[in-house]
């Protein structure tokens, strides 16, 4: 069998950092993790190929030489998945698709021949033994939860490293809480399952051996879901296994605010590498954080939360949300705000989208005010359902929220409040090459000279140079961060 794995094109958004990958001439944040751990499943005498949209063209060539093509994705990876499913359907190639996208709605791609849903470690081996035995169906589909002690490591021969801006790895599925408004449990469960610390260690040791050195992301979606495994066996192993290997990663990942609570688990993150963790605030509205069932972020102070762990030595991204059915007029100055207020850099501000089979769809759906289907971008300024606030008045409060907070003026004054305080405590993997330098001489062009916010930007060059001088490479990334932000937001205002 030849098996070429396609992974569809992301659109230009925020989460995308386009416009930041190209000052150091990457192509794409991280690699397609899931299609690499599909590969690693199929039978070791197959060939296999793999096309990320994001870093090289799909070819017809690639195409013909595959007798199957392997598709998977997210919501916001749509208009190309279906692009992709016509191309082969009209050079008659057989198409097995899953992941995300495929779970959530596999009834609206019209073309596969395969759906192998769900989690792969349960669903693939049934498609494979009945392709071999010729009598494979056209869905495949569990209720069950994978054992992740079972999930093998992603096959990462099948692309070139030097494309993407960092690596990636699994530690755990599902997540402890249910926030209304997210399908995570809907896809992998409220109990947090798994890796044990061996696996993680050889999945680290396999991209060291493999030649990176840099960002490591892993990519769960609570990473202290589970706290006791992760203090106990996880982060020790973890912390060894740098100090041995001199520290060549940096590493960051996705929890929840509670992390605050835990000074024991954040110094031993800390201690393993993590440098940057990205938590999910949503919204300083008590009753938008009722509503929405975020009750772990209730009747606590968030900003104060924040500067624990920005003080106990991580940049901490935000994730924020405005549209909820509580969300009083003053929502969009008050999310400024708060942003400003916590020195959150990188703030991820969305509308809120109804995804399908999440409790907000279920109810949105019985109360007829869903208007159309979830485009996947959070940031694209449309909205899929009937807003009580009405739907105008919420993409104008939004506007108004991106253009102040990425403006130059809230953008670099917040970048300095940041760098004020912040004091990295671990050994991070930055080491000086070709590309930082690259960036830092197109930063001087692209910003200092050519760009809009040069004043800003000579501004907190010289203050970080002269006043946090161990800092000043993250002062110039954190330019180019938000260089692609208003890049991003500009086609739509």
């Amino acid at each position: 069998m030849k098996i070429l794995l396609v992974y569809p094109e992301y659109p230009d958004t925020f989460w995308s950092f386009k416009y930041a990958l190209k000052f150091i001439f990457k192509k794409a944040t991280d690699p397609p993790l899931g299609l690499l751990t599909v590969a690693a499943m199929l039978p070791a005498e197959w060939e296999k190929k793999l096309v990320d949209m994001n870093v090289n063209k799909l070819k017809d060539e690639d195409l013909k030489w595959a007798d199957y093509v392997f598709i998977s994705g997210m919501s916001i990876q749509k208009n190309s998945a279906k692009e992709i499913i016509a191309r082969c359907k009209k050079m008659g190639i057989k198409i097995v698709a899953g992941g995300p996208i495929f779970t959530a709605g596999y009834g609206e791609f019209e073309g596969v021949d395969h759906f192998v849903l769900n989690e792969a470690e349960i669903t693939l081996p049934p498609f494979l033994e009945d392709l071999k035995n010729g009598c494979a169906k056209h869905v495949y589909t569990s209720d069950q939860f994978a054992n992740l002690q079972e999930t093998p490591a992603p096959l990462w021969e099948l692309i070139n490293m030097k494309k993407y801006a960092s690596m990636n790895i699994q530690y755990s599925r599902g997540c402890p809480y249910n926030c209304d408004f997210c399908d995570i449990t809907l896809l992998y469960g409220h109990k947090p399952r798994t890796k044990d610390k061996d696996q993680v260690i050889a999945e680290l040791e396999s991209i060291y051996s493999w030649g990176w050195r840099g960002s490591v992301f892993f990519v769960d979606d609570n990473f202290i879901g589970n706290k006791g495994k992760l203090k106990r066996e996880i982060l020790p192993a973890v912390a060894e296994w740098m100090k041995q290997k001199k520290h060549p990663f940096s590493l960051f990942t996705q929890t929840s605010i509670n992390l605050s609570d835990d000074e024991k688990l954040m110094e031993l993150m800390i201690k393993a590498g993590f440098n940057l963790v990205f938590v999910g605030i949503e919204t300083p509205h008590e009753e938008s954080l009722t509503e929405c069932a975020k009750y772990h972020n209730k009747n606590r102070d968030m900003i104060a939360c924040v500067r624990k762990m920005q003080k106990s030595g991580f940049q901490v991204q935000g994730g924020f949300i405005v549209g909820f059915d509580s969300d009083p007029l003053s929502i969009f100055e008050r999310q400024i705000e708060f942003i400003q207020e916590s020195g959150i850099v990188t703030a991820m501000v969305g509308l809120l989208n109804v995804l399908k089979g999440t409790k907000l769809h279920h109810r949105l759906e019985k109360e007829n005010r869903l208007l159309k289907d979830v485009t996947g971008d959070n940031t694209d300024c449309t909205v899929n359902f009937v807003s009580k606030m009405n739907n105008d008045v919420l993409i104008d409060g939004y506007k108004k929220i991106m253009s102040t907070i990425y403006s130059p003026s809230y953008y670099y004054e917040r970048v300095r409040k940041f760098l004020r305080e912040y004091k990295p405590l671990n050994r991070g993997a930055f080491r000086l090459n070709f590309t930082h330098l690259a960036a830092f001489f197109r930063s001087i062009v692209s910003l200092g000279i050519l760009g809009k916010e040069r004043f800003y930007y000579w501004k907190l060059f010289f203050w970080s140079l002269f006043r946090r001088p161990k800092l000043f490479p993250l002062a110039v990334t954190f330019s180019i961060y938000g260089f692609h932000f208003r890049k991003t937001f500009e086609k739509y205002v």
